[in-house]
């Protein structure tokens, strides 16, 4: 049986499976929601969340917590990058710059946005490095993104305080620095354009965050955030 053969079959049987209802999963696991799992309605293979919460989920990294708006965070990356300006020399600041530095260099060759279809999500997660290395996006940016939810996060008592969370709210933040790409072709009334951005959500957000994550955990545990202060701004 070659390879070719056998992904068709296990994807005909995965569809299968997803096309079939099962009575075991008759709710949604967040609670007050009264939906169905999405395994228990012939919509997929989720055993945890009907459809609304499980995009809710794979968009922001928490099935019921909301991203964090750019009024709320913006502040906070201000500051974290304002502190990293001013200690630059410090050996963990210089450090973890250098990691983030790193990848972007061993992201791989820069991927079209239009050309990101079959790809892997680790593969998709290399390309939006490459991109933010192609429109030279500050290293610091990317890590002043990481000290920002950590530090809003501390500010905030109803805070969704699971890792993935983190890593999918730093993750959007980099992947808004270069998200797409562009095209102009012509002059005048005959000028064609192409504007192709990449969805951001699912695994491609969670291995951008964990690689983030990574680059910055030393420097995280060795300069406490209470030393990185930003305004608080209410929440309604």
């Amino acid at each position: 049986m070659t390879n070719w053969t056998a992904m068709r079959e296990r994807k005909a049987e995965v569809k299968g499976r997803a096309n079939e209802p099962s009575a075991m999963f008759t709710r949604c696991r967040v609670v007050g929601c009264s939906r169905p799992a999405r395994a228990g309605t012939g919509d997929g293979l989720d055993t945890r969340f009907c459809r609304a919460h499980a995009d809710h989920y794979a968009r922001h990294g928490s099935p019921y917590r909301a991203s964090y708006g750019a009024r709320e965070i913006n502040p906070y990356r201000a500051a974290a990058l304002a502190w990293l300006e001013a200690n630059q020399s410090d050996t963990y600041v210089a450090n973890t710059v250098d990691r983030v530095a790193t990848l972007l260099r061993t992201a791989g060759p820069h991927v079209e946005a239009f050309r990101l279809r079959g790809l892997s999500p680790q593969e998709r997660a290399k390309a939006a490095w490459a991109r933010l290395r192609r429109a030279g996006i500050d290293p610091r940016r990317m890590v002043a993104a990481w000290l920002a939810v950590e530090m809003i996060i501390r500010d905030d008592p109803q805070a969704e305080r699971k890792t993935e969370f983190k890593q999918v709210q730093a993750a959007k933040l980099i992947h808004r620095m270069a998200s797409g790409t562009h095209k102009r072709w012509g002059e005048g009334p005959t000028t064609t354009e192409l504007h192709v951005y990449p969805r951001p959500r699912g695994r491609v957000l969670r291995h951008i965050g964990e690689a983030l994550e990574k680059a910055c955990e030393l420097l995280i545990e060795k300069h406490r955030l209470p030393a990185l202060e930003a305004p608080k701004k209410d929440r309604a």
